[in-house]
């Protein structure tokens, strides 16, 4: 034979995808999200199914977890359970009948929350808030026991007031945004960028990643863990820092466009208005959803976006009346199909659930 026929060479590729489709469904769950993205550089296409980013309506929004305290953000466990930030104990679990059980008692003022390997809840504690010397570790909640222990109080010298948010990476590292040293009404005032990014590592020691950040506030990690994305909020956009094979960070960029106006320029334009709001870019938390799309709450605009691969920013859900959205500040995902959708708030007795039109980026912990 002379080789291979035209028609063969073509077929190849697609027998090859179809081998490498077959390879991925046997995958067990923690290796899904590197292989997803290896399939489409090995093929030269994409495997999955592209879904659209469409928006949610309000009266697809319904209350969860109603009675809990500044529930800032949810973390949902591998078997479903809902887990709410909640300052009058540690976290709150939202349970089906729609009441409340509460765990621990962390003081101050826990934020942002997420979930350990083996199903701790880290909390992230802004009780610098609170002005008078109050302190904002990072600590760590055994939701079985109800213990809550300190894992961070300071760096390198430098007393943690304002921990406002961790993201914990595949190896079991704690990446923590530590968004100001000043506390009480200046922790929010104008001021010099004085935000700390650092990591908790597997052995208990702390390693400073950046400095001088402005107002870090939520952070997370793209799936092959290449990069950091942090969101600015006063500066109204999200950072991008390149993670280093040493596990240091490379020179931040801003990701995406800026999504809106400061609260300076916003101070002339007073009273605000619903609509004048919704011109506000102040970022809180983001997080990746399965199409690469990464949702940012927009604080004061009463503003869920997503940026898309492509940098062009989508809103995906939208009350400036505040009717039910009020100051939303993370989005977090859940359930068999990560397709339920929450959103914290901090002046809210409730989060917020939705299903979700994309599944979000599975967590370390649901994977």
């Amino acid at each position: 034979m002379d080789g291979p026929s035209a028609s063969t060479d073509v077929a190849l590729p697609a027998v090859r995808a179809a081998q490498s489709l077959l390879e991925y469904n046997r995958l067990p769950p923690r290796q899904l999200d590197s292989r997803r993205v290896s399939l489409r550089n090995e093929t030269g296409c994409n495997l999955e199914t592209t879904m659209p980013l469409t928006p949610i309506r309000k009266d697809q929004l319904s209350k969860v977890g109603v009675g809990v305290q500044r529930p800032e953000d949810v973390v949902v466990s591998p078997d479903g359970r809902v887990w709410i930030a909640d300052q009058a104990s540690a976290a709150a679990e939202a349970l089906p009948d729609g009441t409340l059980n509460r765990v621990g008692n962390a003081g101050g003022l826990p934020n942002g929350n997420n979930m350990d390997l083996e199903g701790r809840i880290i909390i992230a504690n802004v009780g610098g808030l609170d002005g008078g010397g109050a302190s904002g570790p990072v600590q760590r909640l055994d939701v079985d026991t109800g213990e809550v222990e300190v894992l961070a109080d300071e760096i390198d010298g430098i007393p943690l007031v304002m921990s406002n948010y961790p993201h914990v990476d595949s190896q079991g590292r704690i990446w923590v945004t530590h968004s100001t040293s000043r506390t009480g009404d200046a922790a929010l005032a104008a001021g010099g960028p004085d935000g700390l990014l650092f990591r908790i590592e597997t052995d208990g020691s702390l390693t400073m990643l950046a400095t001088e950040v402005e107002f870090p506030n939520g952070i997370t990690l793209d799936p092959r863990e290449e990069n950091a994305y942090v969101c600015s909020t006063s500066g109204c956009h999200v950072l991008r820092f390149p993670i280093h094979a040493d596990g240091t960070l490379g020179e931040s960029e801003v990701y995406g466009p800026q999504l809106g106006k400061s609260i300076a320029l916003a101070d002339a334009m007073q009273p605000l208005s619903p609509e004048v709001r919704g011109e506000l870019g102040l970022t809180d938390g983001c997080g990746f959803d399965q199409e690469g799309n990464l949702w940012v709450t927009l604080v004061m605009s009463n503003k869920v976006v997503a940026i898309t691969p492509q940098l062009e920013v989508v809103t995906m859900i939208e009350d400036l009346d505040g009717e039910i959205m009020q100051n939303p500040t993370n989005v977090s995902w859940g359930g068999d199909d990560m397709r339920d959708l929450y959103v914290g708030s901090i002046t809210t007795d409730y989060v917020l659930h939705a299903r979700s039109p994309i599944p979000g980026e599975p967590l370390v912990h649901q994977r």
